[in-house]
């Protein structure tokens, strides 16, 4: 019972460490870019002032605790959540519907901005919360930038290390956070009440109806700030349950926001000066500025390193679901596999950032640049719910309509407001999104083409190779595992190139054969079923057996641990012992075509490229760890 108790407790407290990190600490930032950034756009008038709290206290309401909250973390994934869960789930419908088929290629645009915005966050996050130095020790403001770079390369750098220690104190440093940010923002409404009326949704209606388009629109393009991170709550809903996350929500996060934002547009109302126009820091007592620069500081690692995190989760799925090459993946926790590093993911976050922050020298202009691919991926997700509820769900259209054809209609109002920014900065996660979508596409189309012309090799049907094992008198030692493109199910199959290559060349077969084909399921994990086994032949000589392994994306492939189970069980003649094993695997040597297009040319030249990035498919399967391995070459032609 106790157990149970302190569980209720950790799981939400947990949460507010890892899901809440990026929008806890949007109001060091989303404020000042709004009145300070654009001075000649936006005026701090009354009217002005409790119009925009209004919209941002709404847009909190409205997008996260009803669309994310209430609806989209309803799309569970056999309880995993996030872009490529989405795309999972709609998968098994893009042969009856044509838009389907495309909407999941923009998910896969979507995936691509999610990766812009994980470089962006980190940067936004430290530089924002270290130029808190100007409040305390004005002569040191020019090590501003220095020392963010320092911090986000020591982040990085020990990314290797894994974060199980590190998030262990996560959940108590932002729960620190919040209540800090909550009452700074209460002493600020205490002093000027009359902020309290931007609870009123009116005056965020009247400001919309009111405001010329021109200052809307770059107003809007602020809101967005102090809603991203609200796709993190359904990223990350398979690591903590729904009722932990919703828990966090509404009795930390949402509160404590909204009283720093009504805070923050008290003190505007107070018609103090705004120092350095960076309108959280002005809030803060002298006497608390130092710490606040510190829990900030915190804070701002905190939620990016829940962000980068995220970002090895997601290039792991889309490695497993064949939309991105096979890069080295390290299990930093051997029971919790979601706990996983990616070198080249890792580096290629660490130099964007540190690109970022030493291009735009300040958050205001990296503010900038933020917030168009958080709005790209929260209307793509909208539209992505609407066909979800449709055909999944089975409700009806006026249903879709009213639930996700609403939330679409906000959310493309915020992406048209933060395409404004794109020659601001905007173009930078608009080009790393689609430069991923780029290789995300390009690796699809290169696996189907390769898949495509390794099948069309003639080679000779199961039926007959059964027939020559059981008239064949000498047999190759040790037991021969092949890894096959497909499962084999009926003797009038073909077998795979690879056996016909080994038979052409020996003339002589083992004693035991086993066609092993891996698939990637589109669910996270597979608690049963993990393979299934066919056998063709079965005689005094030995088998031939095809053995089908699956694997979740978001899990370890390691085959050979799986088949070592098989032959411990006795479901096939496999030798317990892996080092009695001969694995057979090919490696395409691949021959383009003599007369390309400009755009063949090009994606075949990009394919190549990711082929030489790509791990071969026996190390990222664990093949080779105790069992021999033996290579084939063979010729393929796109």
């Amino acid at each position: 019972m106790n157990d149970a108790k302190v569980n209720r407790f950790l799981m939400p407290l947990g949460a507010l460490g890892v899901v809440f990190g990026d929008i806890g600490t949007s109001p060091l930032y989303a404020l000042s870019e709004i009145f300070f950034a654009h001075a000649d756009s936006v005026k701090t008038g009354p009217e002005t002032i409790l119009g925009i709290i209004s919209l941002i206290v709404w847009a909190l309401i409205l997008v996260i605790s009803v669309k994310y909250l209430q609806l989209v973390m309803r799309a569970s994934n056999h309880g995993e959540g996030g872009i490529f869960s989405l795309y999972s789930l709609l998968y098994r419908f893009r042969k009856d519907k044509r838009s389907v088929a495309l909407l999941l290629t923009l998910l896969i645009l979507s995936a691509g901005f999610l990766f812009g915005d994980g470089m962006i966050t980190p940067a936004i996050s430290v530089l924002s919360a270290v130029e808190g130095l100007k409040f305390s020790f004005p002569s040191l403001q020019n090590l501003i930038i220095p020392l963010s770079m320092l911090i986000l390369t020591a982040l990085f750098f020990i990314q290797k290390k894994g974060t199980q220690k590190v998030g262990s104190i996560f959940g108590p440093i932002l729960l620190l956070w919040f209540i800090s940010i909550g009452i700074l923002g209460a002493l600020q409404i205490i002093a000027n009440p009359i902020i309290l009326h931007a609870l009123n949704p009116i005056y965020a209606l009247h400001y919309l109806i009111h405001c010329p388009i021109s200052k809307l629109m770059i107003v809007l393009g602020g809101v967005v700030l102090a809603i991203t991170g609200g796709e993190a709550l359904y990223a990350d809903m398979g690591h903590f349950d729904i009722k932990s996350i919703k828990q966090s929500w509404f009795i930390v996060v949402f509160p404590a926001l909204v009283l720093n934002y009504l805070g923050q547009g008290a003190y505007l109302l107070s018609g103090k000066p705004v120092l350095f126009s960076n309108l959280f820091y002005s809030c803060v007592p002298d006497a608390f500025k130092l710490p606040m620069l510190l829990l900030a500081t915190l804070a701002t690692v905190i939620a990016s390193q829940a962000l980068i995190s995220g970002v090895f989760s997601l290039a792991t799925q889309a490695v497993a679901l064949g939309l991105f090459p096979r890069l080295e993946i390290r299990y930093t926790h051997d029971q919790h596999s979601g706990q996983v590093y990616v070198p080249m993911v890792n580096w290629f976050l660490f130099f964007g950032c540190i690109s970022l922050v030493y291009s735009f020298q300040a958050s205001q202009a990296l503010a900038s640049a933020y917030g168009l691919a958080v709005s790209a991926d929260m209307f793509l997700t909208s539209i992505a719910m609407f066909y979800l509820a449709r055909l999944s769900w089975t409700w009806s259209l006026k249903r879709c309509l009213i639930a996700f054809g609403s939330f679409a209609f906000i959310d493309l109002t915020f992406l048209t407001a933060n395409s404004l920014k794109f020659f601001d900065g905007g173009y930078v996660p608009f080009f790393i999104g689609l430069t991923l979508f780029t290789v995300m596409t390009t690796w699809r189309w290169g696996r189907k083409a390769t898949y495509s012309a390794y099948s069309g090799v003639e080679t000779m049907k199961l039926g007959h190779l059964a027939q020559l094992h059981r008239e064949q008198k000498t047999f190759l030692q040790k037991n021969m595992l092949l890894l096959a493109p497909k499962p084999l199910h009926h003797l009038e199959e073909n077998t795979p190139a690879l056996m016909q290559m080994i038979y052409d060349r020996y003339g002589l077969l083992a004693s035991n054969i086993f066609f092993v084909e891996i698939l990637h399921k589109k669910v996270p994990y597979l608690e049963d079923n993990r393979y299934d086994v066919t056998v063709f032949e079965k005689n005094e000589n030995g088998m031939i057996a095809s053995v089908v392994v699956k694997f979740g994306f978001m899990e370890d492939p390691n085959v050979e641990k799986v088949l070592e189970g098989i032959a411990r069980h006795h479901e096939i003649q496999l030798d317990p012992d892996p080092k009695n094993w001969v694995f057979h695997v090919s490696q395409e040597f691949i021959r383009f075509t003599k007369k390309p297009t400009f755009t063949h040319r090009m994606k075949s030249a990009l394919f190549s490229l990711l082929r030489q990035v790509s791990r071969p498919g026996y190390v990222y399967y664990g093949l080779g760890d105790e069992m021999q391995l033996s290579i084939q070459i063979i010729p393929v032609k796109l």
